[in-house]
């Protein structure tokens, strides 16, 4: 039979919901700072407890008005349902592997780890700052960046006034540490310390 008349159907894979989502690195762990679990937990209860229920519910409604091959209501909600059981199933990947790692440990340290805020100097004389995360919780537009990525993997271990080689595709450049910092310990019972901001 010709593959254009066969119906698509739901595959297990999860290419859809891991779309802009970093790949763990062979053999890798999964480390997340405790804040950054704590929202990956509370997005899979919200898609399981709401989000999903919500939407089967439409779907049903529309499923008992009749023809469902034009019934819009009744497509757009089995695509969207095929969309928040991929997500579902990747938050529970991840959440399974996770290493959960509080950087508010290593407060006062002078040496760059996981959960760093990292000022960092080029040869130009020009300063930056990054935060070490986890894959699942960097954002590069607030400066915070995965623990795998090239700078990160460069910076890690070094301490303040170290200098460490960064390969770019211009060739190596000089980075020196100017300035490292963690969150504060968060008090019995509060929230995770998110990680400090770079100013």
């Amino acid at each position: 039979m010709s593959k254009a008349f066969t119906k698509e159907t739901d595959h297990d894979d999860d290419d859809d919901a891991t779309a802009g989502a970093a790949p763990l690195p062979a053999g890798g762990k999964n480390y997340i700072t405790p804040a950054g679990h704590a929202r990956l937990r509370a997005e899979l209860l919200h898609l399981l407890d709401v989000e999903r229920p919500r939407v089967v519910e439409v779907v049903h409604w529309a499923a008992s008005n009749g023809d469902r091959s034009e019934n819009g209501d009744y497509l757009y909600g089995k695509k969207r349902l095929r969309e928040i059981d991929r997500r579902i199933r990747f938050l529970c990947k991840r959440l399974e592997i996770a290493v959960v790692v509080d950087p508010a440990l290593q407060h006062g340290s002078e040496q760059v780890f996981f959960g760093a805020s990292v000022v960092f100097a080029r040869a130009d004389g020009s300063q930056t700052c990054v935060t070490i995360l986890g894959i699942d919780e960097a954002d590069p537009s607030l400066g915070q960046i995965s623990w795998v990525a090239p700078v990160a993997q460069a910076l890690l271990k070094a301490r303040v006034g170290d200098e460490v080689r960064l390969r770019t595709p211009a060739g190596w450049e000089l980075l020196e540490v100017i300035e490292v910092s963690y969150p504060a310990a968060a008090a019995a019972g509060a929230e995770p310390a998110p990680p400090p901001a770079c100013a």
